[in-house]
């Protein structure tokens, strides 16, 4: 039964991460976030850490686990961007995106996991990104950390897989959130004419995906790439 089960997700206070809460919430889920600033949504129990800060995600672990006991869902959606031409990115633009979608990633992996092979029970759900396979100028330091996700989650596969723990990325294209919105009409007409499906996505359409992935009907994947893209990156 869901409703005894618990999920994690990192950066559940806005936009994608948001929507997933709301998601696993209808679907009777314990559901725990994490953010850095301001809460999750309504029925969410909402603690502050840094995925960047050991010791923050070690206490909000503790916290979710004396309220709901074991996470047996984990989706790692907390990232940011430092978008810039390769010529003019810094090392401190590369570093800092790489130690939030990368290296973020793996501290709350290695926390949550331990747990899930005690339970020999887990879904492991890493919020990609389009550009991770597509490639996107501007987006150096970004798209290499969401392609390096697919690694992760094939080589946890591969580890702990035995042990009915799945691990796959959702890879979403352009979603309707506050950052697309702040686009020109131009431009977004300009990203429109390049998806196939000639719109973005509401944000529910990439948490029905997640949702569907912690359930028992997708027991049976992992070390998989779904995209959430309207046909954007087909191909790769």
């Amino acid at each position: 039964m869901t409703e005894s089960k618990t999920v994690l997700i990192t950066g559940g206070n806005r936009g994608i991460g948001f929507a997933i809460a709301e998601e696993f919430i209808s679907s009777g889920y314990n559901v725990a976030v994490t953010a850095r600033s301001g809460n999750g949504p309504e029925g969410s129990f909402t603690v502050k850490a840094d995925v960047t800060d050991g010791a923050s995600l070690d206490a909000a672990i503790a916290e979710v686990e004396e309220k709901f006991g074991a996470i047996h869902v984990l989706v790692a959606n907390a990232g940011i961007t430092k978008d810039t031409l390769l010529m003019r990115m810094s090392d401190e633009e590369f570093e800092d995106v790489v130690n939030t979608n990368l290296n973020g990633v793996f501290r709350v992996l290695r926390r949550v996991t331990k747990g899930m092979i005690k339970a020999r029970f887990g879904r492991v759900i890493l919020i990609g990104s389009v550009v991770g396979l597509l490639g996107s100028a501007g987006q150096v330091n970004y798209s290499a950390t969401k392609s390096a996700l697919v690694g992760m989650a094939r080589s946890i596969t591969r580890e702990l897989g035995g042990r009915n723990i799945t691990a796959n990325v959702v890879a979403p294209g352009f979603i309707d959130t506050d950052m697309t919105a702040e686009l020109t009409e131009d431009l977004q007409k300009a990203y429109k004419d390049k998806i196939p499906a000639g719109r973005f996505a509401a944000p529910s359409e990439v948490a029905k995906v997640v949702r569907w992935l912690a359930s028992d009907e997708a027991a049976y994947i992992s070390g998989a790439v779904i995209p959430v893209d309207g046909g954007l990156g087909m191909g790769h």
